[in-house]
């Protein structure tokens, strides 16, 4: 069993975020509404984001300096696992759309700054 590194989490997170962009992708919050596997989908996805970055953050602290509203996102991971009962669907619509390319783009030029080291 190969061991994760703080750089195999934020592949994680990146693979995540993408992932929600592809399903929420020319929907709408009507649609997502009204779509129980699309909602699922989403949210399977937003607690590997919060699971993964959680996990990067205990291998390199620094990392929460370089990834914006770390707490938020981890945070929002737990939630959506122990507080799935209070979760509200526009709260994670408004949240996927606005906040996930935000962390893509942070994802994705951490990644790249660490190649071209």
């Amino acid at each position: 069993m190969t061991r994760k590194t703080p750089r195999l989490h934020l592949h994680d997170v990146l693979e995540a975020c993408l992932a929600i962009e592809r399903f929420v992708a020319g929907r709408t919050l009507h649609v997502y509404l009204s779509d129980e596997v699309l909602r699922a989908a989403v949210e399977r996805k937003c607690t590997i984001i919060g699971e993964a970055l959680n996990q990067a953050l205990r291998m390199d602290p620094s990392l929460a300096q370089r990834i914006s509203q770390t707490d938020k996102i981890i945070g929002f991971r737990h939630r959506l696992i122990h507080g799935y009962g209070e979760v509200r669907d526009d709260i994670v619509w408004d949240t996927v759309i606005h906040d996930t390319p935000i962390l893509t783009a942070e994802i994705e030029a951490l990644l790249h700054a660490d190649e071209n080291r």
